[in-house]
């Protein structure tokens, strides 16, 4: 991968005191927009599971994480907020934002989440095929702060995962309440669990395989105290897993800790898409977190016990991508499959685009597939896939 700073987007954000202190990169002076919603203090500290959960962790059986291929009730997106955190780059994201809950919302149903006040904004960018819930939120990021949906005994249930700004690097106060607001309004019982954890971080082939980066879950910012097998534990009884394949990861060198869905992701059952640098490139933390993976899969089996096929496909190349920063995303795996189409990200390299596009189109033949340039978004360190969350038909 090509990402190599903190990022999401700029600003690394504490409290101290009644004051708002930026550390890190300079931050951007709040505007009136802003100033208007206030987050509201967290309930809990940062990486602590909130109280008044309806459903304890349940035993595996009966308990299923669906893959994203099957049907959706609809997809969800959050509406970028603050110009606190996007400076000057907030209209260029909303732009990327709205093309991608335009292409989406034209194909199923899709909820955008926005910020009391900025209906208005969010409606004239996305159009009439996108519904709109008023939710405080603080970024774009529904891949890690909509609760993780799960089936069981014939219903839908949402997990929370007790966002918490990916290991307290961001204060997200907001959008630590994102999954309660959404199982709230839907009417969908939440699952708790003792672990903090985003979406982005694992991937389901819908069979009981669970595919899932070590560096972002087995982390002391995350879940202190725990070590892998406790982990591996839980996340069998809060997703009714049976078998979970571990790939290392990189910690600290950005925001997510390295999150699987911008390494490798589950394309159908038995069938894993890796990200590969482009060819040539220097060797660094990312290309042998991308060979390590290689390895692993290579040796795997999944919860049936078959042995996977791994479909690599190559970044395009950095000197022809029309994105920039050192943050900046340039994998394709941080795709997105809907029920009629597949939205996968476009960099500006013609060769590069067109060969994913194609094994794209090899393997998902019933699905439209949509590219769509993201470059802003790609520049916060995320991409399609971390910008939406499906929640699966009953």
């Amino acid at each position: 991968m090509s990402h190599s700073s903190l990022a999401r987007r700029t600003v690394l954000r504490t409290l101290a005191g009644a004051g708002l202190i930026a550390v890190g990169a300079t931050a951007c002076s709040a505007t009136d927009e802003d100033a208007a919603e206030p987050a509201a203090p967290s309930a809990t500290p940062a990486g602590q599971p909130s109280a008044g959960a309806t459903t304890p962790p349940a035993p595996a059986r009966g308990r299923r994480l669906g893959g994203e291929w099957e049907k959706h009730e609809r997809t969800f997106m959050a509406w970028p907020a603050s110009e606190n955190v996007w400076g000057e780059q907030l209209g260029p994201v909303r732009q990327d934002i709205a093309s991608v809950a335009r292409a989406i919302g034209g194909r199923e149903p899709l909820v955008m989440l926005v910020r009391p006040g900025q209906e208005d904004s969010a409606r004239n960018a996305c159009g009439k095929d996108v519904e709109l819930l008023s939710v405080p939120v603080d970024d774009l990021w529904a891949r890690d702060t909509v609760p993780v949906f799960v089936q069981e005994g014939g219903k839908v249930k949402g997990v929370d995962f007790n966002f918490s700004g990916w290991g307290g690097k961001q204060q997200h106060d907001n959008d630590a309440r994102i999954a309660r607001a959404v199982l709230d309004k839907f009417g969908v019982e939440r699952v708790s669990t003792q672990l903090v954890a985003e979406g982005g971080s694992f991937e389901s082939d819908g069979q009981g395989t669970l595919l899932i980066t070590e560096s972002s879950i087995v982390n002391a910012n995350r879940n202190p105290g725990r070590d892998r097998d406790q982990i591996e534990a839980e996340l069998k009884q809060a997703l009714g897993v049976t078998k979970v394949i571990w790939l290392a990861g990189v910690k600290g060198k950005d925001i997510t800790d390295a999150h699987v869905d911008c390494l490798a992701r589950f394309a159908a059952p038995g069938v894993v898409f890796l990200d590969r640098a482009f060819p040539g490139t220097p060797a660094d933390v990312w290309s042998r977190s991308a060979d390590q993976a290689r390895s692993v899969l290579a040796e795997a089996t999944d919860a049936t016990g078959k042995k996977l096929k791994v479909i690599e496909i190559s970044q395009p190349d950095p000197d022809r991508i029309t994105g920039r920063g050192d943050a900046f995303v340039s994998s394709y795996m941080n795709f997105y499959i809907g029920d009629k189409g597949v939205y996968l990200p476009k960099f500006g390299d013609a060769r590069a685009d067109g060969h994913a596009q194609e094994v794209f189109k090899d393997q998902f033949p019933g699905r439209e597939i949509v590219p769509l340039s993201i470059d802003t978004i790609a520049s916060g360190g995320g991409g399609i896939h971390c910008s939406t969350h499906d929640q699966p038909a009953a």
